[in-house]
């Protein structure tokens, strides 16, 4: 009896401090969160440049520069909209650049990678969230701080047409705002998150690697293989690969004239041509080798 008593509470005790079984997603979740917590320039810089875009064109327009396309063409409002978004996207890849220059490198030069890898989250976890700001994260924010700005531009742009006599129900129309929309969130996807993968995660391979001077590192060799190809071949293939997929110069649509601006509502997606290219599919695979070659670099590298 005394025996079956003594076990009973044991048993017990043992089941309450059991520990609880973590979902396989939130270490990821947190490590994103930790990623956006440490690194407030992801949205603190494309808030800033938002602020700085309301701000000139609420200027610009009471100074009359957009009035006279307003008044005399409303059904043309277009390029304000387009030049917020472009503003917005530049800011994105600067942001995704200078951030995978810095993201394992960081860690190792304050020595707080020796508090992470004290934490539960594999380094397979830790690489894939830094890996999810420049293609899941940046551009998703992106766009939700574009749609805000431009939908801000189109309250005040309505107010001046209505306040010119011209018809606010026409410019709504032939602004195409969910259309444009629309449009934004698939060339964000496409041309700025799966096109230039390879180049993120080169810089985050890089990163993980480098002692000092990452952003050296990372562009020294671009401008030798660039260097030694022009010497060779006298052509710049190699760099306008390079720029091309940093930029987001993807086959992703199929506009009727050379300026044509990816938002544009004259453009034509084509998602089944850029899913079909082979450059993409290079581009993706080459982007998972920088990504394994960064999360075993993780694993054996230490604090600097």
């Amino acid at each position: 009896m005394n025996t079956q008593s003594d076990a009973m509470p044991e048993s017990f005790d043992a089941q309450r401090v059991a520990p609880a079984v973590l979902s396989p997603t939130r270490p990821m979740y947190w490590s994103v969160r930790r990623e956006l917590w440490e690194y407030r320039s992801i949205y603190i810089a494309p808030l800033a440049v938002a602020a700085v875009a309301l701000f000139s064109f609420t200027i610009s327009i009471i100074a009359g520069i957009w009035e006279r396309p307003l008044r005399f063409d409303p059904g043309t409002p277009q390029q304000p909209f387009d030049m917020a978004a472009g503003l917005l996207m530049l800011t994105g890849i600067m942001v995704s650049a200078f951030y995978c220059i810095d993201a394992l490198h960081g860690e190792r030069r304050d020595r707080s990678i020796l508090f992470w890898k004290s934490l539960p989250v594999s380094d397979i976890t830790t690489v894939l969230s830094k890996a999810s700001i420049p293609l899941v994260i940046l551009p998703l924010l992106t766009f939700a701080i574009t749609i805000a700005v431009q939908w801000v531009m189109l309250l005040v742009s309505s107010a001046v047409v209505l306040v010119s006599g011209q018809s606010v129900a026409m410019l709504w129309k032939n602004l195409s705002f969910f259309q444009m929309s629309l449009l934004l969130l698939y060339h964000l996807l496409t041309a700025h998150a799966l096109w230039p993968a390879p180049i993120y995660c080169w810089l985050l391979l890089v990163s993980g690697w480098a002692r000092r001077a990452p952003f050296l590192w990372a562009v020294l060799p671009l401008v030798v293989i660039a260097g030694v190809e022009n010497l060779a071949f006298h052509t710049w293939h190699f760099a306008a690969l390079v720029g091309g997929r940093f930029m987001g110069d993807a086959p992703t649509i199929s506009s009727t004239g050379p300026d044509m601006f990816p938002t544009s509502p004259m453009t034509h997606i084509t998602p089944g041509h850029f899913l079909s290219s082979p450059a993409l599919w290079i581009g993706l695979a080459i982007s998972a080798a920088f990504l394994a070659a960064a999360v075993r670099l993780r694993r054996y590298q230490g604090p600097i």
